[in-house]
């Protein structure tokens, strides 16, 4: 389905408008700033992402460094590769640059604040396990000492098989049974720093039979659940309902049961988790506060305290407001860094404690960014705009009626008009369902009306303020834009948690986006769409676009991906995962195509629950003989049939469009 052009007469309206108030056409007043404040692509893209003077999406993966790329230039290159949308686009130059920013960060205000310790920080495997990322960010760490987290046992598994620098710092987190405890005690074997975090009160004796049992003195951390609430989303993930933590008497009864066994001296680590995405500074603050009271008064009891590990947390701005919105935060990089330095230190002085080295796992701070996922419009739909022209016969005085609301509309009568057409159209309907009124009346009724709305809403547009009546207007008339994507494989956050990420076109961005619209994509699933978009305030239901043009091709980018997306994604209506390159920066100025991952094919996502694609295809083939003995085929039209279906196998599980 295609968006059908406006009326004649709508279009004249609509110039008459504009000429009313003295100004230009919206469209000759067009500028890619006004994409740029539109998308805000400032506020969540510097220093990455921007929009040159042909009206594409760039990106400049190294920052303010130096070099960019043309977005819509680097897709169309990637499809001559026969790289089919949708396509996710790795840099890995901003996956480096993220991290140094970190570093950086730290390294300055350990020098402003002369705290006499160290920063290490560590990436949580579980935001993007994918081995190529992984594999990046243990190389672009090994400067920083940085290490890897892990909170599971095969999240385990790649962290030793990934770390190679000696002493590198490996942080053992999550549920763990002797299998887990036993690989990671061992681990030091290898010349890594595994530390062992006791998040259940069971877990203590555990880590105590198990290093009595290989011989070794044991790297521990306990994790406290601290009384500081989060906020947003996951707030919960602290105070007495955590889900992970010992509570303060269970840390006690922990360090006495490690005196006990003459262990103590091995716990060396406390380590705290407020929730992911912390849009406030003044939360990360009070949590830094307890958890530094905390860590002295154990090194006070006895304990060999060497680290605090702040956890993750560290927020990303989606939405570019700057703000304490769930989708923002009102804190940089910097100010984070400078307040976890100061209150450790100032808690550390206060008690006469050494201070420790500080590790984070800022996970969704580091992996966002790098990742752009790119999608195309396959067609779209939406209300009539245009008025049937007059019939050569009589009408029904119901069409008369509608026929001289709409061309009776103006800026001084609008809101009566819209009264009267709505009490038209639902006089209509019930004539229809009274047999009074044919299917091609109705039709044409509801097709003045659907005009009316619109020739009212672009009037509603240059209001000061909208009228409550006319507050969904917006969204009623809205187009739906079908897209080559599957939201619960690519954006599952949107769809499970209303997580927000940037979306725009990444071409056309000198052109005024005429059209609103919402995103629908392939699932046969009323919640496959996404209907909520980052805003000035907040959130808005539809997101400005261009007309699309059959036969043209309009790509749409969503950004900040690169955090949990991949890894939990699902395979609902078999959408499988997208194709996805590594793009790397080069020394000359341009680009170089570090890895391809081809995306799932048919045969891949039916393997993965249970079929098998040559049982499937030998089903066909006895299928098709038996239609051939029966007459009801004819052999060339069976072996097209084959073909196609063992081609289908074979593709890619989105459209080639």
């Amino acid at each position: 389905m295609v968006l059908a052009s406006p009326s004649p007469d709508f279009q004249a309206d609509a110039k008459q408008n504009a000429d009313r108030n003295d100004q230009p056409a919206e469209s000759e007043r067009w500028t890619i700033e006004r994409s740029e404040d539109l998308y805000r692509i400032r506020g969540w893209g510097e220093p990455y992402f921007g929009i040159n003077a042909a009206g594409r999406v760039t990106v400049s993966p190294k920052g303010d460094r130096g070099g960019a790329i043309d977005l819509y230039e680097l897709v169309e290159s990637l499809k001559q590769r026969n790289l089919g949308l949708p396509l996710l686009i790795r840099f890995s130059d901003i996956l480096e640059d993220r991290l140094e920013r970190l570093n950086a960060c730290f390294a300055k205000a350990i020098a402003r604040y002369s705290y006499p310790g160290q920063y290490r920080g560590v990436f949580p495997v579980k935001c993007n396990q994918q081995r190529h990322v992984v594999e990046d960010l243990v190389r672009f760490g090994v400067p920083h000492g940085f290490g890897l987290e892990a909170g599971s046992k095969p999240e385990l598994l790649i962290a030793l098989a990934m770390l190679e620098a000696p002493g590198s710092l490996l942080i053992c987190n999550g549920y763990k049974d002797r299998g887990y405890m036993e690989t990671a005690m061992l681990a030091q074997k290898l010349g890594h720093l595994p530390i062992v975090v006791l998040e259940q009160p069971e877990e203590v004796d555990l880590a105590i039979e198990v290093a009595r049992k290989l011989g070794v003195t044991p790297c521990l951390g306990v994790r406290s659940k601290l009384c500081a609430k989060g906020v947003g989303r996951w707030g919960t993930s602290s105070g007495d309902r955590a889900k992970f933590g010992l509570n303060l008497p269970e840390i006690v009864e922990a360090v006495e049961k490690l005196r006990g066994a003459d262990m103590l001296g091995g716990l060396q680590l406390l380590h705290f988790h407020i929730g992911s995405q912390i849009s406030s500074i003044v939360t990360i603050k009070d949590a830094i506060r307890e958890a530094g009271q905390i860590y002295v008064e154990l090194a006070k009891l006895g304990a060999n305290m060497q680290f605090l590990d702040v956890g993750g947390g560290l927020a990303v701005d989606y939405d570019g407001s700057k703000t304490s919105f769930y989708a923002s935060k009102n804190y940089n990089m910097q100010n984070y860094a400078n307040d976890i330095v100061a209150e450790v230190k100032e808690a550390c002085e206060e008690k006469g404690c050494a201070v420790p080295t500080l590790v984070s796992e800022s996970g969704r701070a580091i992996a966002s960014h790098q990742s752009v996922l790119i999608f195309d419009v396959v067609g779209t739909s939406s209300q009539p705009n245009s008025v049937p022209v007059l019939p050569t016969e009589k009408e029904h005085l119901v069409l008369r009626n509608l026929r001289e609301t709409y061309n009776s509309i103006d800026a001084e009568n609008f809101q009566e008009l819209y009264h009267d057409a709505v009490q038209f159209k639902d006089e209509a309907i019930s004539l229809f369902n009274f047999g009074y009124l044919s299917i091609t009346e109705r039709a044409k009724a509801e097709q003045i009306y659907w005009a009316s709305c619109r020739k009212i809403l672009e009037i509603v547009r240059t209001l000061p303020e909208v009228p409550t009546e006319f507050e969904d207007l917006e969204q009623i008339l809205a187009s739906i834009y079908y897209i080559n994507l599957s939201i619960f494989q690519s954006a599952p956050d949107c769809w499970a948690i209303d997580q927000l990420f940037p979306i725009l076109p990444i071409h056309r961005l000198n052109e005024e986006p005429t059209e609103r619209g919402t995103l629908a994509d392939l699932t046969c699933d009323s919640d496959g769409k996404f209907d909520r978009f980052i805003d000035r305030l907040g959130v808005k239901p539809n997101l400005e676009l261009h007309c699309h043009n059959p036969g043209e091709p309009y790509y749409l980018g969503m950004f900040l991906v690169g955090a949990y997306q991949e890894i939990m994604g699902n395979l609902h209506n078999m959408f499988g995962d997208t194709n996805t390159v590594h793009v790397q920066l080069t020394n000359q100025g341009g680009y170089a195509i570090e890895h391809v991952v081809k995306g799932d094919t048919m045969d891949a996502v039916l393997s993965y629950v249970q079929y098998d694609g040559d049982d499937l295809l030998e089903r066909i083939r006895q299928a098709s003989e038996a239609a051939l003995r029966a007459g009801r085929i004819e052999i060339e039209e069976a072996q097209r049939l084959l073909g196609a279906y063992e081609e289908g196998l074979r593709s890619y599980t989105y459209l080639n469009v």
